[in-house]
């Protein structure tokens, strides 16, 4: 274990008997909403991988470490300080360096789950192509941590902000398997169908183990994602939503904001646009996450049982 790792006791008991844990971001703490519902939604997400039988890990930077497991306390603390910045592979090095505190995004608590021995991972969506991207490059970091990285991702698809036919482009070209959990469709976030298929459905936390289980067995470089669409009386309307975000995507372009500042931002504009009907779609399919990352984990457990 190395001299910037902190694992949390509980997590690190779990890890050594081979029980399940399941990590967790802390982007969605710092930059995902506003508080108190940031609070809300972290430890709520938590008690749903605890009701599927894991235990969570959420990570994030703190005193110049790389905590895996954190407690109420430290929640609160990312919830309300206002000069968190996000943490992913790039910025790891230099917020350490300076005793930074950090929240991770996806690409960065990939690399600190993979360091702490934690093979699955749930999230709200993961980062993509950016539309507009031939012009831009913008291209989330998430991607190349997926081509990189033995973590299983589980997500409700990519951001409907970004161009979903391309970010399942570059996870094909890097080889990355996308795996739609009853579905045969690549979810879009707030709704469930994007236009785009998955490269195999699969209907039960114990196939998808059995994938990552081969996929670890061959040495299979690079990570997973597990789409897992948002539950049909929580997803947002397509076409009133498509609306809202071509509203916010041109207030962005208005305002030239780009690179890491465009994802909040955007989000920003679609919670307020939506009269806060995004947020609580955000909120339960970060929880279903949770739940299909747990039950994944508790197979995984099983099967090393």
């Amino acid at each position: 274990m190395n001299e910037y790792l902190s694992v949390a006791p509980e997590v690190q008991s779990a890890l050594d008997e081979g029980r399940p844990v399941v990590a967790l971001e802390s982007t969605i703490i710092s930059h995902g909403f506003p508080y108190p519902a940031n609070v809300e939604c972290a430890l709520e997400a938590e008690r749903n991988v605890r009701v599927g039988g894991a235990i969570p890990a959420t990570v994030a930077l703190l005193g110049g470490k790389l905590r895996v497991g954190l407690t109420p306390d430290d929640i609160e603390h990312l919830a309300r300080a206002g000069d968190v910045e996000k943490a992913s592979r790039r910025d790891i090095p230099v917020l350490l360096s300076a005793g930074r505190d950090g929240a991770t995004t996806v690409a960065g608590t990939m690399l600190v789950a993979a360091m702490a021995g934690i093979s699955v991972f749930a999230t709200g969506g993961i980062g993509g192509v950016h539309r507009g991207a031939q012009e831009s490059f913008d291209v989330s970091a998430d991607l190349l941590e997926l081509a990189r990285t033995d973590v299983a991702v589980v997500c409700a698809g990519a951001k409907s902000i970004l161009d979903l036919g391309l970010t399942l482009e570059v996870l094909e070209t890097h080889g990355v398997p996308v795996l739609g959990y009853r579905t045969d469709e690549f979810p879009a976030f707030y709704t469930r169908s994007s236009g785009h298929g998955v490269d195999r459905r699969l209907d039960s936390a114990a196939e998808i183990a059995g994938v990552l289980r081969v996929r670890r067995d061959l040495g299979l470089a690079g990570g997973t994602v597990i789409a897992n669409p948002i539950a049909v009386e929580h997803e947002l309307d397509p076409e009133w939503l498509d609306g809202i975000i071509a509203t916010s995507l041109a207030r962005a372009d208005e305002l030239r904001i780009h690179g890491k500042e465009i994802t909040p931002f955007l989000l920003g504009s679609i919670h307020e646009l939506s009269g806060g009907a995004s947020e609580a779609a955000n909120k339960e399919l970060v929880y279903s996450n949770a739940r299909l990352a747990a039950a994944i984990a508790s197979e995984l457990a099983q099967a090393k049982g």
